[in-house]
């Protein structure tokens, strides 16, 4: 590990950091407002209820909330005698819905510091476990698609539950597609820090207001405040 504090040019003038070749940015509590929970919990109820549950267990709500694996999918599913594929179309239909009306009413948008990252000098990528279609309306409709030059988010489908973060497979694959042999990965959760080691990159876990008393098990290689922060840890400048 480097060293865990914020920032500054001053810092990356004197040596003391390291150039990347790309940075790649988690998009949810990082470059966009995360969902509330209320919202994932309408959601999934929701869900339930399109597929004839009315009164689902608030444990199993929690569960399909907190991102089960395949096993614990099927176990609540069979619980209640649902077919997981059936099930599982309308959650993500569902999930995806409630956040697009949130984007669109004004609920959730952009962060202020965002125009921080046009000051990036490298390849840009985003890297999240929310649906690739989600990702794809948030670049659109926040105009930021001449930001990145590559993205990834889940495919709608009980397999890509496996390949969530910490499970590096799409941050492999973004630093692939960017040709790259180096680069940052900015998070704000453990999962993130993690996914970003096993992938073999540095990571830099930005705190917000949503994440500001999380206590992690895992060491970033930088924590830091605001994405304004990044140019100057990946340009070294």
């Amino acid at each position: 590990m480097d060293r865990i504090e914020t920032i500054t040019a001053t810092d990356c003038a004197l040596g003391f950091v390291s150039v990347y070749d790309a940075i790649l940015f988690d998009n949810d509590g990082v470059l966009v407002d995360p969902p509330g929970i209320e919202t994932k919990t309408a959601a999934t109820k929701a869900a339930f209820a399109a597929v004839g549950v009315t009164e689902p267990d608030p444990a199993d709500v929690d569960a399909i909330l907190s991102g089960p694996t395949e096993a614990e999918l099927e176990a609540c599913c069979a619980r209640y005698g649902l077919d997981p594929e059936s099930f599982w179309r309308a959650r993500e239909r569902h999930d995806e819905d409630s956040q697009l009306e949130a984007f669109r009413a004004g609920e959730r948008s952009v962060y202020d510091d965002i125009g921080a990252l046009r000051d990036v000098r490298r390849p840009r990528g985003v890297v999240s476990n929310n649906h690739h279609s989600t990702i794809e309306f948030v670049l659109s409709h926040f105009e930021l698609e001449p930001l990145f030059d590559c993205y990834y988010g889940r495919p709608m489908t009980i397999e890509s539950l496996s390949r969530k973060k910490p499970n590096p497979h799409y941050v492999e694959r973004a630093v692939a597609d960017l040709g790259v042999t180096s680069a940052l990965y900015v998070g704000d959760s453990e999962s993130d820090v993690v996914a970003a080691d096993r992938a073999g990159l540095d990571s830099a876990f930005v705190r917000r207001s949503h994440n500001r008393r999380a206590a992690l098990s895992v060491e970033p290689d930088y924590e830091i405040e605001s994405l304004r922060a990044v140019p100057a840890i990946v340009s070294g400048s």
